[in-house]
């Protein structure tokens, strides 16, 4: 039992990952403007979150070696593969800082709304604790930590969220049946994108080294699942919002409607929620470089003490420190990995699929089935969606025109998938019948 709750710990690292301000605001923005309708969208999104993450680790659990690697592997040699493999890293490094001044200052805004200190002590303080863990801790340490934090986190959005007894019936059916209230198709696509990010789909596979495959399906399930729970926790919470959300207003509704403990719980649930994905952002950037550019010659350098792993770990944490001491957001970096995110995000979902499909590098008993690959397979078109919305919002904001109409992406996004669904069906079918080309 011991070791089950601490497996379930270590994979709570995802549940950090994707659990930041971001998705808080998101979650209870999506609350305030629509009451509980969208609660499906998080059921949706919190399972195809568990169908690539299952995919990711299945490939290291299997093969014994990560997504990255795997990459490498099959098809590093050809053109297309060097270039997936360089914009990939590039998105999800650029990503990572970018967030990571939101994730601090997310944290930072948590904790603001219960202690009344200057906001630069706040960052210093935050900054000193992730270069502690950092520095003195392991990664399954960290993943652990983590795992502490968001649970602490779940308590207090779901102990708010339980006392506000909000109608369960309806809290149900909402959870379960898809509803499209008039303007909220940008909000659905968002608490989709918030939680199915490309870079936890590799810190998922470098995170699922010497574990079963049983146990880590068992765990990562359970893990991410509740993650999805208190994400919505954190929406039924924001139903409780008159006007427009902002954290303070949100505070002052909870005050008012359960006492100031509510507003007490919710800035350290803020608080947990910043400061968790401030620490898996660098983590995350620094396992998907190695996953990546890891080799035998500079393998030492990209162990967990490496210098390479410790500079890339360090320089997003440093520059999501600065930008959080000055209360600035990189904007311009944000908008780069916006775009890049909308190329990778789809792109990652695709090769993930082919690996998975892949009998040389899974084996038959482990390649996945017709079922899962019907539901794979949704799961990329929604990617693809998403994509052409991230693609949309960074074009509108360089050219400062609005560009993001719901008829235009859907569009967009279906023209894309069927140009892309036959010949990733071609592709499929080979690696299942073991004739792909195998890189030496």
């Amino acid at each position: 039992m011991k070791k089950r709750l601490l497996n379930i710990l270590f994979w709570s690292v995802l549940s950090a990952a994707f659990i930041g301000p971001g998705t808080i605001t998101t979650a209870a923005s999506a609350g305030a403007s629509f009451g509980y309708t969208l609660l499906w969208a998080l059921t949706f999104s919190t399972i195809a979150c568990i169908i690539l993450q299952e995919a990711s680790s299945r490939i290291t659990t299997v093969s014994g070696i990560n997504l990255g690697e795997a990459i490498r592997k099959y098809w590093y040699d050809q053109l297309w593969g060097k270039t997936a493999v360089y914009l990939i890293l590039l998105a999800i490094v650029l990503g990572c800082t970018a967030y990571e001044a939101g994730n601090i200052l997310g944290a930072i805004a948590g904790a603001s709304l219960i202690l009344h200190i200057p906001y630069y002590w706040l960052t210093i303080v935050i900054g000193v604790l992730a270069f502690i863990l950092f520095g003195f801790g392991t990664v399954d340490l960290i993943a652990k930590v983590m795992g502490v934090i968001v649970g602490f986190m779940g308590i207090c959005f779901l102990t708010t969220a339980i006392i506000m007894k909000p109608p369960i019936l309806d809290i149900l059916s909402s959870g379960i049946i898809p509803h499209f209230p008039n303007g909220s198709e940008m909000l659905v696509l968002a608490l989709v994108g918030t939680t199915v990010v490309p870079y936890n789909i590799f810190l998922g596979s470098g995170l699922a080294s010497d574990q079963s495959l049983k146990d880590m399906r068992l765990n990562l399930g359970i893990a991410i699942g509740l993650g999805g729970i208190i994400s919505m926790g954190v929406l039924v919470v924001g139903a409780s919002i008159s006007g427009s959300f902002t954290f303070q207003a949100l505070a002052n509704q909870l005050s008012d409607q359960l006492g100031s403990w509510a507003a007490t719980f919710f800035g350290i649930g803020l608080f947990c929620a910043g400061f968790s994905s401030s620490i898996t952002a660098p983590l995350a950037a620094a396992i998907t470089s190695r996953s990546l550019l890891a080799n035998e010659e500079n393998k030492s350098a990209w162990s967990n003490e490496g210098r390479y792993f410790r500079f890339v770990w360090i320089a997003v944490l440093i520059v999501g420190l600065a930008f959080g001491i000055n209360k600035a957001q990189p904007i311009p970096i944000i908008i780069l990995a916006q775009a890049l995110n909308g190329i990778i995000l789809p792109l990652v979902a695709i090769i993930l699929f082919l690996m998975v499909n892949n009998i040389s590098l899974l084996k038959a008993d482990h390649i996945n089935s017709n079922i899962l690959n019907f539901f794979t397979g949704v799961v990329i078109f929604i990617t693809v969606i998403l994509g052409v919305t991230n693609i949309f919002k960074a074009i509108t904001k360089v050219l400062q025109i609005n560009l993001i109409d719901e008829s235009i992406i859907l569009v967009s996004a279906v023209i894309v998938t069927l140009l892309i669904a036959y010949p990733v069906y071609r592709k499929m079918m080979r690696l299942r019948d073991g004739k792909a080309k195998k890189t030496k």
